[in-house]
């Protein structure tokens, strides 16, 4: 008889709960879209508000030195907006430095030709647009010119790195820039000018 009454009474809570208006599912689903939805309009106002760096088909030219253990890098490259938060870009570096080995002076040259990958995270951070970070992927080959007699003259193969930096703008073409990238030969500080076209 007791189970009789626990199983009314629970019986009783149940339906109580199903004709309650803020416990039905189709109220529920609702409620949830609805959230949803504001929360999606509220970004959407945000992010239409921030522009980024860099805007769909605009270039970007950017020059400067780097520092690394192989030397001081001098490079070039050039940016193009795929969307205002995605740039794809390739550049050209050369760097020379000198070795001892077996006590002898090597002269080394360096060149390079990469190309890059990078997110900007002005719109997602709401970051203005004479601020950008990013950080992204790069893809490069390497030819290494030595001294007649030294044994280590070649080409690096393809080469996969990442690199994070910043950019400061100071009107709506020029900048500064300065970037760390690691796990290849770029590895290293490049600091340099920017130009937006």
């Amino acid at each position: 008889m007791e189970l009789n009454n626990l199983k009314s009474k629970g019986n009783l809570k149940l339906n109580k709960m199903r004709k309650s208006k803020f416990i039905t599912p189709g109220n529920f689903r609702k409620k949830i879209l609805s959230f949803l939805l504001l929360l999606f309009l509220t970004f959407h106002s945000i992010c239409a508000q921030v522009e980024g760096p860099i805007s769909k088909g605009q270039l970007q030219l950017n020059a400067g030195l780097g520092f690394s253990g192989w030397g001081v890098p001098v490079y070039i490259g050039l940016d193009y907006g795929l969307h205002p938060d995605i740039t794809i870009g390739g550049e050209l570096s050369n760097r020379n430095y000198k070795e001892a080995f077996f006590g002898s002076d090597y002269n080394h040259s360096i060149t390079g030709i990469s190309s890059n990958f990078n997110y900007h995270f002005n719109r997602l951070l709401n970051i203005s647009s004479n601020l950008d970070i990013y950080a992204g992927l790069n893809l490069g080959f390497y030819i290494w010119n030595t001294s007649f007699g030294y044994q280590g003259s070649g080409s690096s193969g393809l080469g996969l790195g990442a690199q994070i930096g910043g950019r400061y703008y100071f009107n709506n073409n020029w900048g500064i820039n300065l970037e760390l990238g690691g796990a290849n030969t770029t590895s290293g500080y490049k600091i340099g000018a920017s130009y937006r076209f």
